[in-house]
């Protein structure tokens, strides 16, 4: 596991978010987006049998499909409804930005794992994260433009470098986040500072008296043990052929420190999968933010290390792995000369 100062930072920087941070607030952010996330796996439940119709987005086994489309706009209505002057960006409608913006922007991922949901493999969910302002930094950043007439320091746009330049400067962080999986019964959330914690419908804990129901109690995670023997490491790949030459020479490179790799096909759900511990490790090159946006913070809230991409393409890890070890990608022109690498 990396001991890098840089990434020990991404795990603790949800962790040990700062005292001025309004819980309160966090919270209400947390209830938004457990009911967003579960309002699109509704929609997801509503598969039946067999495969389902598909179209080709870029390339071959690279699908949307109606679910995909309705269960964003589910989600988006819900967070439209709670948080209407929120950004939201969404992996099927793009970023919808609004007249008076908040400062708070929405990750979403209606499907995540659409190749299994076509084939009726169950690992699939809805994803959904907020990213926004720490309100300690927003209050001193209110009184610097009260003295100096100063704008606040706030990233510009939706970029990868922007959004971790101002996680490292302390004000802004991702707040709060859920993934909702309805074939397996599961749902995982947290908030920033208030840890990770799995909700899973087939282990109850006990009878709802006069509703024949059951109650199910939270269960918070930890991860698991770093000298566990045996570690699993979860990947994924992309549909080009060169990146996944790349993605598999990387792979063989990690294989050394784990006994067997895993490949589940949704990034967010690998990434719950090491925060409950079922898996040690996990990391892919070339993911999009609405892929690990909510698993990232979910990992991060139990106290291992998570690398969130700065670049795209770039390496998202988490878990119980060496992130310097994560090689770089040689990207060469159309003559075939190696003109940058990227990592």
């Amino acid at each position: 596991m990396s001991t890098n100062p840089k990434h020990l930072h991404a795990a603790s920087e949800e962790a040990g978010t700062r005292a001025g941070q309004d819980a309160a607030l966090r919270r209400e952010l947390l209830a938004v987006a457990r009911e967003a996330a579960a309002a699109g796996a509704a929609v997801l439940a509503g598969r039946g049998r067999g495969r389902i119709e598909t179209d080709t987005k870029s390339a071959d086994g690279d699908w949307v499909t109606d679910f995909d489309r309705r269960a964003e706009t589910a989600v988006r209505e819900v967070i439209a409804a709670a948080r209407p002057n929120d950004s939201i960006s969404g992996e099927e409608y793009g970023r919808t930005v609004p007249g008076s913006p908040s400062g708070y922007r929405w990750s979403i991922d209606p499907l995540d794992g659409t190749a299994n949901f076509v084939r009726g493999i169950v690992y699939y969910c809805t994803s959904v994260a907020v990213f926004g302002p720490l309100e300690d930094a927003a209050g001193a950043t209110a009184k610097a433009e009260t003295s100096a007439k100063q704008k606040p320091v706030a990233p510009e746009g939706n970029t990868l470098a922007a959004d971790g330049a101002a996680m490292d400067a302390g004000t802004h962080a991702w707040l709060a986040a859920a993934i909702n999986a309805p074939a397996l019964g599961t749902e995982y959330y947290a908030a920033a500072g208030e840890g990770s914690w799995l909700v899973d419908s087939t282990q109850p804990t006990g009878s709802v008296a006069g509703r024949g129901g059951r109650a199910m109690r939270a269960q918070r995670l930890h991860g698991a043990h770093p000298d566990a023997q045996g570690k699993l490491l979860a990947t994924g790949f992309g549909y080009d052929a060169d990146r996944r030459q790349f993605q598999v020479g990387a792979l063989l490179g990690l294989m050394p420190s784990f006994a067997n790799v895993r490949r589940i096909g949704s990034a967010a759900l690998d990434l719950c999968l090491v925060a409950d511990g079922t898996l040690d490790g996990y990391a892919e090159y070339g993911t999009q933010e609405f892929d690990w946006a909510a698993g990232a913070l979910i990992v991060a809230e139990t106290g291992l290390p998570v690398l969130r991409p700065r670049t795209d393409p770039g390496w998202q890890a988490a878990g119980h792995l060496d992130f310097d070890a994560l090689p770089t990608e040689q990207v060469q022109d159309p003559a075939g000369t190696t003109v940058q690498t990227k990592k």
